[in-house]
Formats: structure tokens, sequence, C-alpha cells
């Protein structure tokens, strides 16, 4: 065995280990015979400091687990041109917070041209309460007010905004009703001491709240503040403050938006039909095997290997990113799986034609894969190169199930070259150099078999490669 190969194959290996693990099931039971315990994935949970990395399962789109999906257009007319860019940037990670705060699960948030957003919401059907949380700007304002003796007030800004909030969070008032509790940064609390402290015992005045130019509530202030949180207290229902708290702590919208499309999007696909696909996809998988093994033979075996580890990586790579699997999505990847097998038959054709040439199984091994190469690569880039194009047009006109598409197929063509190139070369050399080195290890008929080597051209081949011992050198 070279040296050179054995680090290789190790590493493959290793990846292929690390790849089950992350592909296995949270619940195997749903997907394997029931012949054994089989242990469940309990997820990666990653942290290094303030870093953290969690992955459960696979990400699944609207089509396949059913939900809410909301595109919103931005009002970017108050907005300089040189500022829009940065300010959809942060109109999407506002949402992306509030959204995750909110304890939706695999939600997916993008940008859709230059100033639309789309949001994808599995699990959730009610679209009033999502355009709830989405929606409101939540641009929290306190004012000091005072009222002249006629009763009517006056509001002025005191500086103070939902910007200096350190945390909101749901909380009940001292007659057990809903509020919304506030604690505010040093900034916040140094400025809410001096306004309550100025305040305290003022039966003329008090501190209005306003959310989004609506006031909530104007509480006269009985004394001083100075531990720097207050109380919210109005018509609150648990799930209206729930609400308010999440959106305060994800910060206000940096622009209005509005609802151009919603859609209450049912399970195109339940639990059981995505279980049947599976096993219909791996029966598929299972018949291009058996074809391969059929035709090529021991290439088709090693082919057939390689093949396996290529599903585990794509399907290893689309939990990590993650990639939202809808129906789409799925059809590029069995895209992909057709263009992985297709790497192999173009490499051992090549092989098959330098056999019948008269080259020896280690030098018909090599043009093969080095002759084959750039076919396979002309191939894979023009279709990589189409899929950029998809994804584009697909992202301008706010298609996103035909970007799960490119970027399933994209995903899966890069794999499928280091599948074909790097996997099946590797396991190729390795078999040729443990079992079929032998100047005349065409001779035997069981490797004629295995290689589909006609005997004429397989004598011709010992004939040109190997003497016996005395007539020259080996």
């Amino acid at each position: 065995m070279r040296r050179a190969n054995l680090p290789l194959f190790v590493f493959i290996i290793a990846l292929t280990a690390l790849a089950l693990w992350i592909d296995w099931p949270q619940k195997p039971e749903n997907y394997l015979p029931p012949i054994l315990p089989w242990p469940a994935n309990p997820g990666i949970h990653l942290k290094i400091g303030s870093w953290e990395f969690h992955r459960q399962g696979f990400r699944l789109g609207l089509d396949l687990q059913g939900g809410t999906n909301l595109v919103y257009q931005a009002d970017l007319s108050k907005i300089d041109p040189q500022d829009r860019e940065a300010a959809m940037n942060a109109l999407v990670h506002t949402i992306e917070r509030r959204v995750n705060a909110f304890g939706v699960t695999e939600a997916v948030v993008q940008r859709l041209g230059n100033d639309r957003v789309a949001v994808q919401l599995p699990g959730v059907r009610d679209i009033e309460e999502a355009k709830r949380l989405i929606g409101q700007t939540a641009q929290l304002v306190f004012k000091e007010r005072t009222y002249d003796p006629a009763g009517n007030p006056t509001d002025k800004d005191i500086g103070l905004t939902g910007a200096d909030l350190r945390r909101a969070y749901p909380c009940t008032d001292e007659l057990g009703r809903p509020a919304v509790c506030l604690e505010f940064n040093d900034r916040g609390a140094r400025i809410w001491a001096d306004v309550t402290t100025r305040l305290a015992g003022r039966s003329d005045a008090a501190v209005a709240i306003f959310l989004d130019n609506d006031l909530l509530t104007a509480p006269v202030v009985r004394s001083p503040i100075l531990q720097g949180r207050t109380i919210i207290e109005g018509n609150f229902t648990v799930d209206s403050a729930r609400l308010l708290a999440t959106q305060l702590n994800s910060g206000a919208l940096p622009v209005p938006i509005r609802v151009i499309r919603q859609e209450d999007v049912g399970a195109t696909l339940g639990a059981d039909s995505v279980r049947k696909s599976l096993i219909a996809g791996a029966l598929g998988i299972a018949a291009v095997m058996l074809f391969m093994v059929g035709y090529y033979r021991f290439p088709g075996l090693v082919a057939d290997v390689a093949l396996g580890i290529y599903a585990l990586l794509v399907l290893a790579v689309f939990k990590l990113i993650p990639v939202t699997l809808t129906l789409a999505g799925i059809a590029g990847f069995i895209l992909s799986v057709g263009m992985a097998v297709d790497a192999n038959i173009l490499i051992f054709e090549r092989m098959r034609e330098e056999l019948r040439a008269g080259r020896t199984l280690g030098a018909a091994l090599e043009a093969g894969f080095n002759r084959a190469w750039t076919s396979i690569r002309d191939s894979n880039v023009s279709t990589l190169i189409t899929c950029g194009i998809l994804w584009v047009f697909a992202s301008s006109l706010g298609t996103p199930l035909l970007q799960g598409f490119a970027l399933t197929l994209a995903i899966g063509v890069v794999i499928s070259m280091f599948s074909a190139i790097t996997i099946t070369r590797n396991f190729m050399r390795l078999a040729h150099e443990l079992w079929f080195a032998r100047p005349d290890a065409l001779e035997s008929p069981v490797v004629r078999f295995l290689f589909d080597v006609e005997a004429e051209v397989a004598k011709r081949v010992t004939a040109q490669t190997w003497k016996p011992a005395g007539r020259g050198d080996v």
C-alpha cells in the first residue's frame, strides 16, 4: 500500500464516520427496523466562550412542515441611497432576532431584491400573530408630560428610548395583571433616575411612554426610581405582554415595512409521507447501485461505496449550514446523485478503453481518471454556473423554492467531484495495490470477470508487460 494513499484512506473513513454521526436521526425507530434499540441523536451542541453552535434535526421547509409565509416591502424613501444597504441588513437581523426570541424554530428570513424581505415561519398557522410579531416598528419612547391648569398635556423629549433598555420581560403588576418589566442600561438608568427624581410627588407631571407614537401609559411618579427599572402597565394579555417584550428586546425596525404577500401554507407532505419518500429514494439509489455492479462489476461496487459516502456527506452539509429542505431542494439533491453516478461512468468507460488498448490495470486506472477529469470538470462547472444564474434570478424574483433547488444541486455537484475524483480513486488504488498489482493479474478468470476484460485482451496485456523468470527482466 502506498504511503500516500493510507492517510487519505484514513481521512475518508473518519470523515464518513463523522457524517454518519451528524446525519443520524433523532428518532431512528421511525426509519430503521426495530431489530435493535437504536440510539437517538442528541444533536450538536458546541459552546466556546460566547460562540455557540447548535444543530438538532434537518430544517424542513413550509411545503414539508406547513406554516406561514410573509413577504414584506420596506419603505426606503426617507433613507439616503448610500445607507439603504445597511438599513436592509439591519432590518433582516432585527426580524431574525424577533422570530428567534419568540420561539419560532427553523424560521427563514432572507432578502428578496433591493427592498423586500421574505419570512417563512414553519409551524406558525396564525398569520395575524406573525404579522404583529414582525411588522410593528416597536419604537419605544419615554417623554416628560406636564399638564396646564386646564389639564392639557405637553410632552417633552428626555432622550430615553428603547435603545437604552438592557432587557424587557413579561411580568405582573401589583394586582396580578399582565405587564411588561423593563431594565435600563447604565445610560438609561441615569436618565430614568434624574427624570423620576425631578417629577416625584408632582400631581401636574407624569412620564408618558409611547410605542410607535401611540401612548401606552402615563403614570404619575410617586417616588424616585434609582434602580434602573420600571414597569409598563396597561390593558395587556399574557400573549401581548410577551409579544411586546420580544419586540423591545430585538430592537426597533430601522425602516417601516408593509406586507405585500401572505400565505397560510399547509404541509404538502406529512411525516408519514416524508418517511415513505425517503424509503422510495433509498430504493431508487439501491437500483442505481445494482446497475453499477451489474454493468461495471468491481469498479461499480467501489463506486457504490463512494456513492453511499457521497450521500452521507451531502446530508451532513445540509444539516450543518443548515439548508432548508423543500420538495424542490430534495429534487436538486436527487439530480446531483445522478451526476455523481455519471462521473463514475465516464471514468470507468475510459478505463475500459485503456484496457482494450493493451494497458495494465494500474495504467488503465490512472489514465481513466486523468482523461475523464476534463469532461467531469467541464460538465460540473457548467452546472454550477447554471445554479448561480438560477440563484440570482430566483433571489430577484422572490422565489425561495428555486433558490433551494439551486443551492442543493450546487452543493451536491461540488461534493460529487470530491467523491468521484478522490474517494473512488483512492479506493480503486488501494484495491489494485492489495489484490491486482501483479503483472499477470489479468490471467486470472476471476480478475477478468471483475473488470469485464476479454481473455484475448488479457493475454495481449500480459505478453506486453510480463515475462517468465529467466527470459528477461520483469
